[in-house]
């Protein structure tokens, strides 16, 4: 098991020491990415060299292979150390961070820098071959979105569907979630959620929606529970999957103010997935070492196909102000002590 102090830092104050500059990060990508040594991403070789750049060179295919090639760092103008100041940000505060708080906090030349960095790591959150849910689940739909005029529930403007899967523990215990946007409740859509999030075999608890039986089949044991029929709040027998969709909606309503689109909501309810499932952690800065973990083996993102609409509406052009920078580095030289500068300005 990872240990603080060790595989990950343990405060942020550690974490800046641990990563003082952009030559310290890539050294923890390196060992991250290839914890039991270099292997060739072309042809699986383990025989290589580094080179003085920051690049492994393959002794098989002869292959210079950059140390943040094939990550979500790849080709990135960001400081190194501006990137593991995110993750850190992002992953040990509560409620996480929204782009404009991260902005405002590192100091970011432009709220889309801070947008697509949060939302390359919310790609890597999702573990490809994740192990699906087991034991008895829980499984319900919710609508996400806005308050607005006209017709409530199923069909509403402006509101979108989300699946959710949750696994029962005990009575007042649940283990771990998953929240997929669905386009509808039909018995195909249903039953594609549970064969890629739910084990076979497991028993799938639901309430008395006539698409499950169908979308269950023979591969889950299915439990219905007529809510109507008992008198009792939907919130009662189905504890587990109205906790996670009341808990996720005053997430999004509280650190990002509701501003969040449908074309992007996924992204959210996948880091929202990633901090439930961990909300036991012994320690917040496993949750960083994660991610990084994570980061390190996932595939490049380009900017195009973060956004939904690439081709935004058209702004006028406006004079610019100074030269555009890019974000500073926070490998800073120590200024000294310059409030004691302050009485000679006076």
């Amino acid at each position: 098991m990872p240990r603080a102090q060790l595989h990950y830092p343990g405060s942020y104050a550690e974490q800046r020491a641990w990563f003082p500059d952009d030559g310290a990060c890539l050294d923890y990508l390196d060992w991250l990415r290839w914890p039991h040594g270099f292997c060739c991403p072309a042809c699986g070789a383990t025989v290589g060299w580094k080179m003085a750049r920051p690049a492994w060179r393959c002794g098989d295919c002869r292959q210079q292979v950059s140390l943040t090639a094939g990550t979500i760092f790849q080709d990135t103008r960001t400081p190194l150390t501006v990137w593991f100041s995110a993750a850190w940000h992002l992953t040990t505060q509560k409620n996480g961070i929204s782009a404009l708080g991260l902005k405002r906090v590192l100091g970011l030349g432009s709220y889309q820098t801070a947008w697509a960095m949060l939302h390359r790591y919310r790609t890597a959150m999702v573990r490809p071959g994740r192990e699906r849910l087991s034991g008895d689940v829980e499984v319900d739909e919710s609508l996400f979105g806005g308050v607005k005029p006209g017709k409530r529930g199923r069909g509403a403007a402006g509101k979108v569907l989300v699946a959710i899967a949750v696994e029962k523990r005990s009575p007042k215990g649940y283990g771990r979630a998953r929240m997929q946007l669905i386009p509808d409740a039909t018995s195909v859509t249903l039953r594609e959620f549970l064969l890629a999030n739910v084990e076979p075999g497991a028993v799938v608890i639901t309430d008395g929606l006539g698409c499950y039986p169908v979308a269950c089949g023979e591969d889950y044991s299915h439990k219905p529970f007529n809510v109507r029929a008992s008198g009792l709040p939907a919130h009662m027998p189905l504890s587990g999957v109205h906790r996670v969709a009341s808990l996720a909606k005053r997430w999004l309503l509280g650190t990002h103010q509701g501003a969040v689109e449908a074309d992007h909501l996924q992204a959210y309810l996948n880091e929202f997935c990633f901090r439930f499932n961990r909300r036991n952690s012994r320690a917040r800065g496993l949750l960083f070492y994660r991610l990084m973990q994570l980061s390190a083996s996932a595939p490049p993102v380009i900017y195009r196909q973060l956004v939904a609409n690439p081709r935004p509406k058209r702004v006028p052009p406006t004079a610019p102000t100074g030269p555009r920078q890019r974000p500073g580095s926070l490998a800073l030289t120590p200024p000294g002590r310059p409030w004691r500068n302050v009485r000679s300005l006076d």
